[in-house]
């Protein structure tokens, strides 16, 4: 999975999602994220076959969202998420969040079976706490790939990040940027203007030096390329432990409940 990809959140203006992904592939990602509540699924597989990159270079995600849950649902959604996507399997496949219609026993088994199937690569969770995760695995045969959920510096989930590392599951962070939140974090300003880079590129390149993969959204062609020039930006271990040292401390979105 590589470690930088574009979100596709409230990107649900066709135009402008085709577009934002057909840029983001020609500028060098291979990492796309979406999800059935996004109402872009479709848009994100239109960019995609026109794209000059073939699929098999691009890791593609989608989430089930919270009513299509219970094990019937499952199966019929990712059918007409692949519909829609144009493929036939994705590389990536998420429970959206722990709630409204999930049961892990249901929930999972069909997960298990589209893996089987080999509809889905491999099956992640979105949104979940240690305790979600623990009875997740319990439930699955398939292993859990991934937990995808808010993480930045003013949200460095060092408890999940440590259970996330014993049980061998990759930990994805959305909302990167905190939303726009660590433009004002002194620290990351200061190491920024020390690189000559942004503090979105410094925040992108904090999250890989502790091995989390980001899926910053972004539209425009200037915030595409700026988030994807953070590969290039390396950190020095001072700069690391001086952004870990954050103090103001911010989260987003609540895991206890889906905002919309």
């Amino acid at each position: 999975m590589p470690m930088l990809g574009l979100g596709t959140w409230q990107n649900d203006d066709r135009d402008q999602c085709v577009e934002s992904v057909k840029t983001a592939l020609s500028t060098g990602y291979r990492h796309i994220d979406t999800a059935q509540v996004y109402g872009n699924e479709d848009a994100v597989g239109e960019a995609i076959a026109e794209s000059e990159v073939a699929r098999s270079e691009i890791f593609l995600a989608t989430k089930v969202w919270i009513d299509e849950l219970a094990y019937d649902d499952v199966l019929e959604s990712t059918e007409e998420s692949l519909r829609r996507l144009g493929v036939n399997a994705v590389d990536l496949l998420y429970v959206h969040w722990p709630s409204r219609s999930y049961d892990p026993a249901e929930t999972l088994s069909a997960f298990d079976e589209l893996h089987d199937e080999g509809k889905v690569d491999r099956v992640g969770v979105s949104n979940f706490e240690p305790a979600d995760l623990r009875t997740a695995a319990d439930h699955l045969d398939a292993p859990i790939f991934a937990n995808q959920v808010e993480c930045h510096p003013k949200l460095p989930q060092e408890e999940l990040r440590e259970l996330c590392r014993e049980m061998g599951i990759e930990l994805v962070a959305y909302s990167p940027l905190a939303r726009g939140e660590v433009f004002d974090v002194p620290e990351l300003e200061e190491i920024a203007e020390s690189h000559g880079a942004s503090a979105a590129q410094v925040s992108l390149a904090w999250l890989r030096e502790h091995g989390i993969t980001a899926i910053p959204k972004a539209t425009g062609t200037e915030h595409i390329e700026d988030n994807f020039g953070s590969l290039s930006l390396s950190l020095t271990a001072e700069e690391v432990a001086a952004i870990d040292g954050v103090s103001d401390r911010e989260r987003t979105v609540d895991p206890e409940f889906a905002p919309w």
